[in-house]
């Protein structure tokens, strides 16, 4: 598949995640619960976790912001559910890493759709909108584990 062809392939993934998000929502007895915003561009989101002996068992998020930002979080609630905490922490290194341009070791993960998200690497104003879901995420496993 030549460079353009992928990289619209890409674009058709992110934007099916901004026009069709999973796990849009609140859980009402969600018992992570972060809420966490970029200033530079006023992207917002309200995260909820459940997580029971060490695994996340749903997550859904709402919010606003760009493309890039609810698609990435429509991306992370699909890719940690059912994934344990460490496993978590680990997809999000890797996302970092990825987005920022950097060399990443997949450790035989399933990365998902998130890898739609890589070119953001070259768009350095838009890095933190594509990690704000993802930093919510271990924000509230860390003020819980």
């Amino acid at each position: 598949m030549s460079f353009n062809n992928l990289d619209a392939l890409y674009r058709r993934v992110i934007m099916d995640h901004y026009k069709n998000p999973r796990n849009k929502g609140s859980l009402g007895d969600g018992n992570l619960t972060v809420d966490m915003n970029n200033p530079t561009c006023g992207d917002r989101i309200h995260l909820t976790m459940k997580v029971e002996d060490g695994k996340v068992t749903d997550a859904k998020f709402d919010g606003e912001g760009c493309s890039i930002s609810m698609a990435s979080a429509s991306m992370m609630t699909q890719t940690i559910i059912g994934k344990d905490v460490e496993t978590a922490y680990k997809l999000s290194h890797i996302f970092s890493e990825m987005i920022q341009g950097k060399e990443y070791e997949e450790e035989g993960l399933d990365l998902g759709d998130m890898e739609a998200l890589q070119g953001v690497s070259k768009f350095p104003a838009r890095i933190k909108c594509a990690t704000l879901a993802w930093k919510a995420m271990e924000k509230g496993l860390n003020e819980s584990y």
